[in-house]
Parts: structure tokens; C-alpha cells; sequence
């Protein structure tokens, strides 16, 4: 049986301008830019948590980073207007 894929929330405030570099290329691999510093993926928990582990590494002191899960349920009461849509759920992205 696959494992269930979620929304996933990415947002994070970085200071140092080389990880901020970073950090938004590793996420702009596994997602969608939504604004500035938010990225949105489709992944697995387990896949979620080795890239928030990586994402990590990038992390000093006075920075955040920040995972959040959006559930079925969540995604049927979110609203979205105006800029990227949702990651499409499949087995490929198309750019």
C-alpha cells in the first residue's frame, strides 16, 4: 500500500542571504512557490520529514523554519485566490 501524500507547508525567515539560497532551491525541487518564503508540496510524512531535516541543516540562530500539514479535511475548508495553484496530485511534475 503507497503512503498517503499531504499538503505540505514550507515557510521560513533566513538571514543569511547563501542558505536562504538554499533552502528555497531545495524547495522549489518538491514544490510550488506560493509567496516569497511558503512553498506548498505534495510528500509523503515520511518524505516531509527527511526534507524538513535537510532544510534544517540551513538553519542558524535567529532564523525558523516552519512545516505545517494540511489534511483532507483542511484542504476542503483552505481557499486560495490569485498566485500558484496547489501541487497537482500525480506520480510526475510537469514545468
Amino acid at each position: 500500500m503507497a503512503a498517503t501524500e499531504m499538503v505540505m507547508i514550507f515557510c521560513y525567515d533566513i538571514t543569511e542571504r547563501g542558505n536562504r539560497a538554499q533552502v528555497s532551491g531545495i524547495l522549489e525541487d518538491s514544490g510550488v512557490r506560493v509567496q516569497k518564503s511558503v512553498f506548498e508540496s505534495r510528500l509523503t510524512r515520511k518524505a516531509a520529514d527527511a526534507l524538513f531535516q535537510r532544510l534544517s541543516t540551513f538553519i542558524e540562530k535567529g532564523d525558523s523554519l516552519r512545516m505545517y500539514a494540511l489534511s483532507n479535511s483542511g484542504l476542503a475548508r483552505s481557499r486560495i485566490e490569485g498566485g500558484a495553484p496547489l501541487p497537482e496530485k500525480g506520480e510526475f511534475w510537469i514545468v
